[in-house]
């Protein structure tokens, strides 16, 4: 995975980046990735993860329901 520095964060952003975090039960590192998946529209792996194995579901009674596999 990659890293990311970012610099010139104002106190009370940060402040504010702390309280919503502790608000949410996660490290301040944390509740920054999820701002920026939420942001980007981005899956976090455990929701990608949970999507696959739906998809691997759906495909199995699919395949039960038409005799395959």
């Amino acid at each position: 995975m990659a890293s990311l520095l970012i610099r010139g964060i104002d106190d009370k952003l940060k402040r504010a980046l702390r309280v919503r975090a502790a608000e949410n039960g996660r490290s301040m590192e944390a509740e920054m990735r999820q701002i920026l998946r939420t942001a980007l529209s981005v899956p976090s792996p455990e929701e990608e993860h949970m999507r696959k194995l739906e998809e691997i579901e759906a495909a199995a009674q699919v395949r039960y329901r038409t005799g395959g596999g």
